[in-house]
């Protein structure tokens, strides 16, 4: 697929309230000055060096091309950078987006042009539109003189040649194309800024043949700037009024809701703490006393916080997912048209609705059905890094532009006492008292009735839609729901559950009820199928008890994601939920062609790339099985025969979503 042997030819919001002082990525250098170090080096080895000094962790990728030079570099020296080669560059690029959402910071893709602008573009993609940081590094295989002579891969967009430049602009947040040595490091350093600099996502540097082999002159000018410095980012809050108007109106609410997106994931990012603190009392208490506004806490447990502060119900977006325990007592379950029916009753029921950190795409909002969500009739606070995503879907009645964490910690401050505001009380009050008093107010009253008279009740009986029947149905083939409880069994606080496209996500977004934040990720940026697998190795690589999940179709597309398990040591378990089919385009028509697939040896295939597996096809034997696997020393396959006539949308379609006719997907 790759030629090794190409020649070697060679912030948001604005007003006087926006920005906090802290750095977003990396806390950098105080000292303006340019880089000391003037030793001429070759333009990939000051590459590596910007890896380094990042603390760059991986790089996915396959060599070829120019981007031989930078593996050469990374091969020739002894650094904390990892190489982790899959089978194509398709699964390279899902791996690092599902590093870049599962941490908020970038992992490298790299890999030759044709290839990263091709198979690598499913990653990238979901990095656009689900918002996931990711620095691409690639070439444009420019082969000198020759490359204007019926052109072979050349793909730097001139004539007879493809255009790399012009795959990227459709697809990536930001792109260079460098000529010199010095716009090519610059080129780097830019693209991890940007890549977290706002609403996260991918940017790409694509490598000129002679700058990439050349050496870094010694006279800089323009000067080249140490890389921390050149990369931080400043966290934005929103402005003060804006902040006032939005507290009033929760404080004022009789119903007020919170819908969290994957926004609040992204804020959470590296200071993710879903595995520091226990169950038992202290550790709440420890983690009450966690919840300041002077740091120490994540996007989560602000997200908590606020939500005890204003006695609010919170329902997440299928994305944001995971954002709050769902076993906790204010969750309502996920929106959406094959959301829980509750949970978007939830937010119709809503007086005063908080959306944080998420863009209201169709699918959230059961495709614009008019009574789900009621601009003029309910007030609609949006809070999102991005302006332009505030009040584009429905008009906003307030806007909070800025991070999720901070925005949310910035609602701690101001939230009232006891319901309602104190003489005296400052903005800086420690959120964690603010806190405790809101548990203490709105905790059962004598008659056992959440005195809050609204939120914890109604939260309690929208969790409800988590369970049906099925769940504990013992009958073969295997019920679809039946399995994913035998996955929330298995799950605990250090486990991370990977979900793939089709009829198995929106079964994992009803019936696995996750008790922890950060325990499930799924694919819903672009909603590629095969994202599951690779993102498990992702997750088993960054130390997790990793899960992934999807049918028989998507895991197919990926399953060599098992090979790259192995070669690198870890061991994701991956639960196929296997009807022989394509479930979800089958069950929209039963004669539509292409939907049915032979019975796949899983469980051979696993075994004959290093991994092992087991068919399971009777209930009794399901928990064991997922135990089994997710507690293996090799990558595991659980081939689960479910119900191929379990209908997905006919079970969990909305109400409001059959309003607007159903099946858009």
């Amino acid at each position: 697929m790759d030629d090794p042997d190409t020649p070697n030819s060679s912030g948001t919001g604005d007003g006087d309230e926006a920005t906090d002082s802290s750095p977003q990525s990396v806390a950098g250098d105080e000292s303006v000055e340019p880089a000391a170090d003037t030793t001429p080096q070759q333009t990939a080895d000051r590459i590596v060096d910007t890896l380094e000094a990042l603390d760059v962790a991986y790089v996915f990728g396959y060599p070829g091309g120019r981007i031989i030079e930078l593996f050469e570099s990374i091969g020739h020296r002894d650094t904390d950078v990892a190489v982790v080669r899959p089978r194509d560059e398709r699964e390279a690029s899902v791996m690092a987006e599902a590093y870049g959402r599962m941490t908020g910071s970038p992992a490298v893709l790299a890999g030759q042009g044709p290839w990263i602008g091709s198979l690598g573009i499913i990653g990238q993609m979901e990095a656009r539109l689900g918002s996931s940081p990711m620095v691409v590094l690639t070439e444009a295989s420019e082969r000198g003189e020759y490359s204007t002579l019926a052109p072979y891969q050349q793909s730097r967009g001139d004539y007879g040649g493809l255009s790399l430049p012009k795959i990227l602009d459709g697809v990536t947040k930001e792109w260079w194309f460098p000529r010199t040595p010095i716009e090519t490091v610059r080129s780097v350093q830019l693209a991890f800024k940007h890549a977290t600099a706002g609403r996260n996502g991918p940017c790409a540097v694509i490598f000129d043949g002679d700058a990439i082999t050349d050496t870094v002159p010694e006279d800089r000018t323009p000067s080249l700037w140490p890389d921390e410095t050149q990369v931080q980012n400043w966290e934005a809050r929103p402005t003060a009024g804006d902040l006032e108007a939005a507290s009033a109106a929760l404080e004022n609410a009789e119903r007020p809701v919170i819908l969290a997106g994957n926004g609040v994931h992204a804020s959470a990012g590296t200071a993710t703490t879903h595995a520091e603190y226990g169950t038992d009392e202290t550790a709440d208490a420890e983690k009450a006393a966690n919840v300041t506004t002077s740091g120490g806490a994540t996007a989560y447990d602000y997200l908590e916080a606020v939500a005890d502060a204003y006695d609010a119900v919170v329902a997440t977006s299928y994305l944001g997912k995971s954002t709050i325990p769902e076993t906790h007592e204010r969750a309502a379950g996920v929106i959406g048209s094959f959301g829980h029916e509750s949970a978007n009753r939830v937010v119709s029921e809503a007086d005063v609705l908080l959306v944080v950190g998420c863009r209201m795409n169709p699918m959230d909002t059961n495709w614009q059905a008019e009574s789900f969500i009621r601009p003029g009739e309910q007030t609609i606070i949006h809070a999102d890094i991005d302006s332009r995503n505030a009040g584009w879907v429905y008009p906003a009645d307030i806007g909070l532009i800025g991070d999720a964490g901070e925005t949310l910690a910035a609602l701690l401050e101001g939230a009232p006492r006891d319901g309602k505001a104190t003489e005296g009380e400052s903005a800086g009050a420690s959120s964690a008292d603010r806190r405790s008093d809101a548990e203490s107010a709105n905790g059962p009253d004598a008659d056992g009735k959440a005195a809050g008279g609204w939120a914890l009740e109604r939260a309690a009986r929208a969790r409800e839609d988590f369970h049906t029947g099925e769940c504990e149905s013992d009958t073969a083939p295997i019920k679809p729901q039946r399995v994913c409880k035998a996955i929330e069994a298995v799950v605990d606080e250090e486990t991370v559950v990977t979900a793939d496209s089709g009829n198995n996500r929106f079964w994992l977004l009803n019936y696995l009820q996750t008790s922890s934040t950060g325990e499930y990720y799924g694919s819903g940026g672009v909603g590629a199928m095969g994202w599951a697998a690779p993102a498990a190795v992702t997750a088993a690589l960054l130390g997790k008890r990793a899960i992934g999940v999807a049918g028989d179709g998507g895991f197919a597309m990926t399953m060599t994601a098992i090979e790259t398990a192995v070669d690198h040591d870890v061991a994701p378990a991956f639960v196929v939920l296997n009807d022989t089919s394509l479930g979800m385009v089958r069950q929209m028509d039963e004669s539509i062609p292409g939907t049915d697939f032979h019975d796949t040896d899983f469980v051979g295939i696993a075994r004959a790339l290093g991994g092992d597996g087991t068919r399971v096809s009777e209930p009794d034997a399901l928990e064991g099985a997922i135990e089994s696997a997710a507690e293996a020393t090799v990558p595991t396959v659980v081939d689960v025969r479910i119900d191929p006539g379990e209908d997905m949308a006919a079970q969990l379609s909305s109400s409001f979503y059959e309003d607007v006719g159903g099946l858009h997907e």
